[in-house]
């Protein structure tokens, strides 16, 4: 019987022993720590400031701003992690796990919520004092005037000066 049956030691080996194989659609499969799997987007933190985009290496992330869109390519990503390392709030992650394969390649695209804050009013400026509003709304060659003459003072002093030049020359 050694001759006609070579692998009954192995059979009944096997028929007696826990089977080799997983359990994989009863039971799921748990994954190492360090296993890359897919990008997950958190879409009510994104601020769509296109930081995965420009460090995703085979540029598989597309954000439109104007459209509000945060699309990735799939069969292009090649689940390195930079998008989720650059991301400054933190939304994007690397989920352990595998994308269900498909029939057809096409690119995910997620709508963003986000709403950029609205620039603050500028506070009304004060009421100008005096003739000081006028002067500075009408006139702006006065102050050209003053600082043509190179000492850059105000032109109320550059005529107090102008006349005291003309009386020390005309008293000698």
């Amino acid at each position: 019987m050694g001759q006609f049956l070579p692998f009954y030691k192995q059979v009944f080996k096997n028929l007696f022993s826990k089977p080799a194989t997983t359990q994989y659609p009863f039971k799921p499969k748990e994954y190492p720590e360090r296993t890359r799997g897919h990008i997950e987007i958190n879409k009510d933190q994104c601020i769509l400031c296109g930081m995965c985009m420009r460090s995703c290496p085979p540029g598989a992330i597309n954000v439109d701003r104007a459209g509000k869109t945060w699309t990735i390519n799939r069969f292009d990503c090649i689940q390195c992690g930079y998008c989720a390392e650059k991301c400054p709030k933190k939304c994007l992650s690397i989920i352990p796990g595998y994308q269900e394969p498909g029939a057809e390649k096409f690119a995910e695209t997620v709508e963003v919520p986000y709403e950029p804050p609205k620039p603050a009013a500028k506070p009304a400026a004060p009421a100008a004092q005096g003739n000081a509003a006028p002067a500075a709304q009408g006139n702006s060659a006065a102050p050209a005037a003053a600082t043509a003459q190179g000492n850059g003072t105000a032109p109320a002093a550059a005529q107090a000066n102008a006349a005291e030049k003309a009386d020390s020359t005309s008293g000698d």
